[in-house]
C-alpha cells in the first residue's frame, strides 16, 4: 500500500499559504492520490468549536495553549492518523509549529511547557512524535502581511494584533525551523502569487522525488 504523507502549511496571517494548499492538492490528485484537506485549530466538529473559542474569546495564555493542544489531539485521533493509516495525503493548514509561533513567540508563553504538551499530545509508539514530514513556511514581513489583511475581512483576535506581535510570531517560526530544519522549506511569500505557486510546486516535487527514492 502507498504510505500516507503529511504536509503542513505555515505562516503569519496574510502570507497567502491557504491559497496554495489547493495547488498542492491538485498535484497529488493528478498523481492518483487521495487527499485530505484540513486545518488547525479545527478539522473535527469538536475542534472547530474550540477554534471559535480560541480565535474570539479572551483567555489566560495557558488556557489558550491547552485548548490548542486539546483541539489538536482530537484532530489527530479522528482525522490525521486514520488518513495516514489509509495511505492518504494529509495537507494541513497549520499544525503545531503555529502554536509555538503564536503562543510561544507572539504571546511569549513558556517554550518548554509547549514542548511538554507537544510530547503528550503527539506521542506515537516507540517514543516518536507525529510531525509533518514536510512543512512549507510562507515567510513574510509583518508589515506587508498587515497591508494584505487590511481589507480582507473582519479580523479575529490574532489578526487584529499589532505588527510587533507578528514580528514575534515570525521569530517563533524561525526558532522552530532552527530546531527541526530537515522538514522545513522556507518560501519567500513576498513574491507574486504565481512566483510563490511555482516555488511551492518545485519544493513539493523535489521532496517527493527524495522520499520516493
Amino acid at each position: 500500500m502507498t504510505r500516507g504523507l503529511f504536509i503542513s502549511f505555515e505562516g503569519i496571517d496574510g502570507a497567502g499559504k491557504s491559497t496554495h494548499i489547493d495547488r498542492v492538492a491538485q498535484l497529488f490528485r493528478a498523481a492518483g492520490r487521495t487527499v485530505v484537506l484540513t486545518r488547525e485549530p479545527g478539522g473535527t466538529p469538536l475542534s472547530e468549536k474550540l477554534r471559535e473559542l480560541v480565535l474570539h474569546e479572551p483567555m489566560d495564555p495557558l488556557t489558550e495553549a491547552l485548548l490548542m493542544f486539546a483541539a489538536r489531539r482530537e484532530h489527530l485521533v479522528q482525522v490525521i492518523e486514520p488518513a495516514l493509516a489509509r495511505g492518504d495525503v494529509v495537507l494541513c493548514d497549520r499544525f503545531t509549529d503555529a502554536t509555538f509561533a503564536y503562543q510561544g513567540g507572539g504571546r511569549g508563553f513558556d517554550w518548554q511547557v509547549l514542548s511538554q504538551l507537544e510530547h503528550m499530545v503527539q506521542a506515537l509508539p516507540h517514543g516518536h512524535l507525529r510531525q509533518p514530514e514536510l512543512t512549507l513556511w510562507f515567510d513574510l514581513d509583518p508589515h506587508i502581511a498587515a497591508q494584505r489583511l487590511a481589507s480582507a475581512r473582519v479580523p479575529d483576535k490574532f489578526e487584529s494584533q499589532p505588527a510587533d506581535f507578528f514580528a514575534a510570531v515570525r521569530a517563533g517560526y524561525a526558532k522552530r525551523q532552527s530546531e527541526m530544519p530537515s522538514r522545513f522549506a522556507q518560501i519567500d511569500a513576498s513574491q507574486s502569487m504565481d512566483a510563490v505557486g511555482t516555488e511551492v510546486v518545485r519544493v513539493v516535487t523535489a521532496w517527493l522525488q527524495k522520499v520516493s527514492a
